[in-house]
């Protein structure tokens, strides 16, 4: 064996010695702030608090509007089952925040309105479809006249989000304050074109028939509509995934967030990848607004009141992760279905204060939110 190769091996052995003691101190690194998380109070305090919450729910929960889940299992299914749907639907609204806000760092107090604007552009769509303007009968309705009225206005609110991005919020990258009352502004002119154009009153985008039934769960009837709703959840979940995780334009854009410098030097337009981003956002929204509309109706003020859930599941969930976002939807879902029905019903009005503890908590226990990381 040559002087040349006896040297290889030797530094190869280093390297691998090297190697192989960066793995144990990682790991012990590891072990150790795992152990630092678990002897936080908070921790603690919440595991407590769910620990609580769970033998209420099961056991203890008698005088609430449900009663606990062991004397009467079927509304406790129901219940679960609306945790899950609306989380659905939350995931759906907040997806294309997470992209926009979580991912790209872009403040867009606008999205509420794009949500609000594409089930407005739905609902007229279909009544066109339809031939009928108020009260549309579901039988009447079919798949294709509540899918094509969804892509028409939600790729309006993508449009007009990329107009938004491309006009108003490209000179301003790293600028949050600029941005935030720039979209706010917007979100003020959107509200009244919207009020002066469709009207005060309420209105209702129709599920397709083939979805408008009931089943029974547990002995309780059950709206197959809000199972429709949650597939279409499920399936933008993994097709986002997949478009973020399996495919370049994915790792380009997490690429770009987390150092743009370099892709610019790797001979990548970034601002066109991030304007395919806040387009494939503003999509989002569209789509979650058309599930909304057709889950609880469109009217003036429902814009503020999804911008602030979607708020709320990226802040539980972390800035720019889907699956963050995914559990904040579920957590949050939970809260709303839960607390009304298993508060005592002379509480039961206060539902509402339970989201924001169940905010306060999380970033009690992770300060990032449950799968964020420090900026």
């Amino acid at each position: 064996m040559t002087p040349a190769s006896n040297g290889l091996d030797q530094v190869r052995r280093e390297d691998e010695r090297t190697t192989s003691t960066e793995v144990r101190s990682r790991s012990a690194a590891s072990v150790r702030s795992r152990l630092t998380e678990l002897r936080r109070p908070s921790v603690w305090v919440a595991a407590v608090v769910a620990v609580a919450v769970a033998a209420w729910v099961l056991v203890l929960a008698d005088g609430t509007p449900a009663g606990a889940a062991a004397d009467d299992p079927g509304k406790f299914l129901v219940t679960v089952l609306d945790a899950v749907t609306f989380a659905g639907l939350l995931f759906v609204a907040a997806s294309g925040f997470t992209l926009i806000f979580g991912l790209m760092r872009t403040v867009n107090m606008a999205h509420g309105s794009l949500f609000l604007l594409a089930a407005y552009v739905a609902i007229r769509v279909q009544e066109a479809m339809v031939g009928r303007s108020r009260n549309i009968d579901p039988a009447d309705v079919g798949l294709l006249d509540w899918l094509v009225p969804m892509l028409a206005g939600a790729g309006v609110a993508a449009v007009l989000g990329l107009a938004i991005q491309q006009v108003f919020l490209q000179w301003n990258e790293g600028q949050e304050m600029r941005q935030t009352l720039l979209t706010l502004a917007i979100t003020v002119v959107l509200a009244d074109q919207m009020l002066r154009e469709f009207g005060g009153l309420a209105q209702r985008m129709v599920w397709p028939g083939a979805v408008t039934h009931f089943f029974t769960i547990g002995g309780e009837r059950y709206a197959a509509t809000r199972l429709f709703m949650l597939g279409i959840a499920v399936l933008v979940g993994v097709l986002l995934w997949l478009w973020l995780n399996r495919t370049s334009v994915g790792m380009v854009i997490r690429a770009g967030v987390d150092d743009r410098q370099m892709v610019r030097g790797l001979g990548i337009n970034i601002k066109r990848v991030f304007a395919l981003t806040f387009l494939v956002g503003s999509f989002l929204a569209g789509v979650g607004g058309v599930l909304g509309a057709s889950f609880a109706g469109a009217a003036p003020g429902t814009d503020g009141s999804w911008l602030l859930n979607s708020l709320v599941v990226v802040i539980i969930g972390g800035l720019g992760s889907l699956k963050g976002a995914a559990a904040g939807s579920l957590l949050y879902g939970t809260v709303v279905a839960f607390s009304p029905a298993y508060l005592p019903s002379q509480y039961s009005y206060y539902a509402i204060i339970m989201t924001f503890g169940l905010l306060a908590l999380v970033l009690a226990v992770r300060p990032y939110g449950l799968f964020g990381r420090p900026a």
